[in-house]
């Protein structure tokens, strides 16, 4: 599989746009509620380390067989950045798999902004060499849950790192 890069996605209210190191600033202050790390674990990081990881992701895997894509959602009708959707895109057993998450600041929670982001990523995933999108979900995370609903996936009865697997098969 050859790598896959990030492209624009357009929903009805949103554009998933790639994910820039220039994106930081306007992400620190999203992303700054420590209450978005309950289930995920960590604190928020300060615009400096943002960009820094930001230029570690863009910079794309250090292994040719994996994609990392990566977008920032931006809400149209207020021109302002909301959350981020990601995908590693890499090979396994089973074909080609996605493994996705999404985050969306505290502001915009409530309003539907990361489900619609996710149909938007698990929609284009599908039109890629992609044969199944995955997600790792806190079994007490319900809106999470309801976002990877949204999306199409559902729940198995694989657990990873204390999280439930989700799974959908698509692709061509």
């Amino acid at each position: 599989m050859s790598a896959l890069a990030a492209q624009g996605i357009g929903t009805r209210r949103l554009d998933l746009l790639p994910l820039r190191v220039e994106h930081a600033e306007e992400m620190a202050a999203v992303l700054s509620d420590p209450a978005l790390h309950t289930f995920i674990g960590g604190t928020p990081d300060t615009p400096q380390a943002l960009r820094s990881r930001y230029r570690r992701i863009t910079a794309g895997s250090p292994d040719p067989a994996v994609s990392w894509l990566n977008w920032v959602i931006r809400l149209r009708a207020e021109a302002c950045l909301t959350g981020t959707v990601q995908a590693t895109v890499s090979p396994s057993g089973h074909g080609t798999v996605a493994e996705v998450a999404w985050v969306v600041g505290r502001p915009w929670q409530g309003r539907g902004i990361a489900a619609e982001a996710a149909r938007g990523l698990v929609g284009w995933l599908a039109r890629q060499p992609v044969d199944a999108v995955v997600a790792h979900i806190h079994p007490e995370h319900r809106t999470s849950a309801a976002v990877a609903t949204a999306a199409g996936l559902t729940p198995t009865d694989e657990w990873h790192d204390g999280e439930l697997r989700w799974h959908l098969a698509v692709g061509p």
